[in-house]
């Protein structure tokens, strides 16, 4: 072996009686091609483990692998198949640097997984040179197998809400560790049905669905359902986030009615809906301005901040109970329907409201940024053809799976800082 085939030998990882013999560089293709031998007689069976089977044949195969400088490059080999006598089964050897079925090397794989959670696929495969959909199989395959060897034994309090996955009505339900803060568990839909697959999956994995103490959600009627029915034991937290959200709409509501014959309130939406915290100098100054208007809206949004500063003080649980009840009695009595319909909603869920008051304060705020962290995704690609390639990438961009395989460059980036 010469000195260019000992150094792909090393580079690959590859270990006797696996070797490179030659390697031939086109450049007039822009391509380099790497030729890997078996060089034994022998082997251990894949099926039943015996040693030193006698090698039956050998079969061609190609795997496509990190390009090398600006040169695509490719691995061959006559793959070896060993005839057992023990087992009496005749069956290819794996390859140490590629999965069994891929047509890429686990290299290539690892970086093409680093990089589909930082752009689209279409950019990502056109980058790598390979096609989409072959890449959306390596995707597919990689979560699916780093999910089957999570654990789920030790979760306790879930985030459950839903996800738009294409316009329309189509919509994924995700299920979040909020200790952990990963994504448990995706499935299509948002009724009570998607917590009886989540229950399901729970226990495939370890976990058990009786010991689930807490879940934050959203008021939807199919999520109380099926929370009631797949998770018994836990309390319900409807959370801020959800409660100022309704108190939002109802804010917009009340805006876009008055909106009307009231010009002054055009173009105005966001700073109604914006956190006053985050309003820039001419946003403050405009609310101001409205503010002194006695708007209809302006009376709505003050109502709403109210109800936002009870949640920014984070009251214990029977302190929360006094001053939301202050605040359903004024928001009842402020002659706007939006708003009294906002009350009458929290006080139809009042137990999990109050709940979220409690248990350390669990909210869904990791949930939400979750969600447009996969929406953002979504809009980079300009939607998926598929809801499983969309659950396949909130697995990889949330999941947190400790079982894919690393991206090959981070050891050398490492080192070099």
């Amino acid at each position: 072996m010469s000195g260019a085939e000992a150094v792909f030998t090393q580079a690959l990882g590859l270990t006797p009686p696996w070797e490179v013999e030659r390697v031939e560089l086109k450049p007039e293709q822009s391509r380099i091609d790497m030729f890997i031998i078996y060089s034994s007689n022998v082997g251990q069976c894949p099926v039943c483990g015996a040693k030193d089977q006698p090698v039956h044949d050998h079969r061609a195969r190609t795997w496509q692998h990190l390009h090398f400088f600006q040169f695509e490059a490719f691995v061959h080999c006559d793959a070896p198949r060993i005839a057992c006598t023990n087992c009496s089964k005749t069956t290819q050897v794996g390859v140490p640097w590629a999965r069994p079925g891929s047509h890429f090397t686990l290299m290539f794989e690892a970086l093409a997984l680093a990089l589909a959670r930082e752009m689209p696929v279409a950019v990502c495969a056109k980058t790598l040179g390979c096609s989409q959909n072959a890449l959306w199989r390596l995707i597919d395959a990689h979560t699916t197998r780093a999910r089957a060897r999570e654990s789920h034994a030790g979760v306790r309090e879930l985030g459950i809400d839903e996800t738009a996955c294409r316009r329309g009505h189509d919509y994924v339900t995700l299920v979040h560790d909020l200790a952990e803060r990963r994504l448990l568990f995706a499935t299509p839909g948002r009724g009570a049905q998607t917590l009886a697959r989540a229950a399901s999956d729970l226990r495939a994995h370890g976990g058990d669905p009786d010991a689930i103490e807490l879940i934050c959600m959203d008021m939807s009627g199919g999520f109380k359902k099926g929370a009631a029915l797949y998770l018994p034991n836990a309390a319900i937290a409807f959370d801020r986030f959800h409660v100022i959200q309704l108190a939002n709409a109802a804010v917009d509501e009340v805006r876009r009615e008055e909106a009307t014959y009231e010009p002054h309130l055009r173009r105005t939406r966001w700073i109604w809906l914006k956190d006053t915290r985050h309003w820039n100098q001419d946003q403050g100054a405009q609310a101001r301005r409205l503010n002194a208007m006695r708007l209809q809206t302006a009376r709505a949004w003050r109502v709403k901040e109210a109800l936002r500063d009870i949640y920014r003080r984070r009251p214990a649980t029977d302190q929360a109970a006094s001053e939301l009840s202050r605040w359903m009695s004024w928001a009842r009595r402020c002659r706007l329907e939006p708003m009294k319909r906002l009350a009458a909603t929290i006080k139809a869920h009042w137990a999990g409201v109050l709940h979220a008051f409690g248990a350390a304060h669990r909210h869904t705020g990791y949930v939400e940024a979750v969600n447009s962290l996969v929406q953002a995704a979504k809009a980079r690609a300009r939607g998926y053809a598929t809801t499983s390639h969309f659950i396949a990438m909130c697995y990889l961009i949330a999941g947190k799976l400790r079982h894919l395989p690393s991206n090959p460059y981070t050891a050398a980036l490492q080192h070099t800082g």
